[in-house]
């Protein structure tokens, strides 16, 4: 993953620097770096992905500039082949390709890259830093002032805590430069609907997937894929197993007792001839990990911890027990096609307002998820479903082809890869909800656990303390926000409030975020 940090000033010592720096080293653990410009201070932790010999290490310096990047650019060799022609390239990190493009086109560069990435440039002659964050924000950036009113940037909110009174999250698709936030894409920004047949559209959603996908296995690290046996990891490990020539490594994990999806991730494992492992975990493994995932998630929402639980124990295993460094997932289709509340949706209009909310929030839910549980583990997430081309053609679909009139949710990406990918039952699936998947007695043991820990006057007593932002509204939702108050204590608003379906529609006003409550669950949970 990498550790990136900022700070645009030069009244912090080096040595409390390299302390909040340190505060993330798990995702970058081969390497540390630390650079001094006239007026600010740039530091690295290195997970090394491309490039791996000691020349791909950040700060890149050209000339007087420097940059620190957390990010994949893909298709960078094209690009690096003709900025060869002025610039003399030392490695094979696809990062160190940013400071030339910065200097050929300055603040357009970001709205060029085909990346996830966050970086920190010091640019030597503003003697000032400019950073910028992918269009949905899948690589995290935070930022915050000073007591003396100099801004820092930093991969997590840890990093900037103790330099920073009140840290909040840079806002994807923008950059930053001379004071100021300017956003440089929007990808849920649609100028004119997709009307094509659906022959056409299932052809287009397939393709851009598929290259999506492969342009994400490109890496000098071994790659590994998370199978839950639902639709999205499904399709990314059956066409990423099409294009590799060798079997690809999947891993899924369960509850002991009652795991949905071990049964059916073996089963797409044995289709596509995957080198499959289940890892199992138990109660005490679920209550055990609470605290943890949510110091490292910096969040307390609900969805959010629920469904981190499982992801960080998976990656934990991988970590320890394999030479795996990358991770392929699944995440982002939902946002795009359609979760279970949304077959509820009032019309197509309400249906891409809802998809244009979960695009633009992803950062604080489903992306920080993944990004957090995969790097606390040091190892690095790609997110197919994420990429940029594939995002911007599904969202301008015309939405009511994306509304579930088929009696199948997500039934475009469905059809788009009916053939030889997957086994028909797999398929056409119900999804389950990923906490629920890994086994419903998880979130059973939690919500037991947190009813022990209040009575029902204590609960109404302590939630008030919270009134004043995201107030929670069940005994597991006040565990969660007391746990995330002691290591982050004022920092509440970097979460805008609770992942739920959206209550103004009718069958969604419901008081737990899980699908599982939907009238509509049927046999997602089976």
């Amino acid at each position: 993953m990498c550790s990136i940090m900022g700070y645009d000033g030069k009244d912090v010592a080096i040595e409390e620097f390299k302390k909040a720096l340190d505060a993330t080293i798990s995702r970058g653990p081969d390497d540390t770096r630390i650079v001094e410009t006239k007026s600010s201070i740039l530091g690295f932790h290195r997970l090394a992905i491309m490039g791996l010999t000691e020349e791909g290490m950040q700060p890149f310096a050209l000339g007087e500039d420097y940059v620190v990047c957390n990010g994949e650019i893909y298709c960078f060799r094209p690009i690096k082949e003709k900025l060869k022609a002025k610039y003399t390239f030392k490695s094979d990190s696809d990062c160190e390709i940013i400071l030339p493009l910065y200097r050929e086109m300055g603040l357009d560069m970001f709205k060029s890259l085909d990346s996830e990435f966050a970086l920190v440039i010091y640019d030597s002659k503003r003697d000032s830093l400019i950073a910028g964050r992918d269009p949905i924000g899948i690589r995290p950036l935070f930022y915050g002032y000073s007591k003396t009113g100099k801004i820092a940037f930093a991969s997590e909110a840890k990093n900037l805590t103790p330099l920073c009174d009140k840290v909040m999250p840079f806002p994807p698709g923008h950059y930053y430069a001379d004071g100021k936030f300017v956003r440089y894409a929007d990808p849920t920004a649609v100028d004119k609907y997709i009307k094509d047949d659906l022959d056409t559209i299932c052809k287009n959603i397939h393709d851009k997937l598929v290259a999506g996908i492969e342009k994400r296995l490109d890496s000098d690290a071994p790659l590994g894929f998370l199978l839950s046996g639902g639709l999205d990891s499904s399709l990314v490990c059956s066409v990423s197993q099409k294009l590799m020539d060798k079997p690809i490594r999947t891993f899924a994990i369960g509850m002991s007792e009652d795991a949905i999806d071990l049964k059916y991730a073996k089963e797409v494992a044995d289709y596509i001839g995957s080198d499959h492992s289940e890892i199992i975990i138990t109660k005490e493994d679920v209550l055990g990990a609470v605290d943890k995932v949510i110091q490292v998630l910096e969040t307390f929402d609900i969805t959010t911890v629920r469904a981190s639980i499982g992801m960080y124990l998976i990656c934990k295993a991988i970590h320890e027990r394999t030479d795996v460094r990358v991770l392929m997932t699944g995440e982002i289709s939902d946002e795009l096609f359609g979760y279970k509340y949304t077959d509820f949706a009032p019309s197509a209009e309400e249906f891409q307002k809802e998809a244009v909310k979960r695009i633009s929030e992803l950062y604080m839910y489903d992306v920080l998820r993944a990004d957090r549980c995969i790097s606390a583990n040091s190892l690095e997430a790609r997110v197919p479903f994420g990429d940029l081309d594939f995002v911007k053609y599904v969202m301008a679909i015309d939405p009511a082809k994306k509304l579930n009139t088929y009696g199948k949710g997500k039934y475009l990406l469905r059809r788009a890869f009916e053939g030889d990918y997957l086994p028909q039952s797999i398929l056409y699936r119900e999804k389950a909800a990923f906490s629920d998947a890994v086994g419903h007695s998880m979130v059973d043991y939690i919500k037991e656990y947190a009813a022990t820990l209040y009575t029902d006057e204590e609960f109404e007593q302590k939630r008030q303390k919270y009134a004043y932002h995201a107030m929670p509204f069940t005994k597991e939702s006040l565990m969660y926000r007391e746990i995330f108050e002691k290591y982050y204590p004022h920092q509440a608003e970097m979460v805008v409030d609770f992942w739920m379906p959206n209550k103004s529609w009718e069958g969604c006003d419901v008081d737990d975020p899980s699908a599982r409550v939907l009238s509509n669950y049927g046999a997602s949970g089976k």
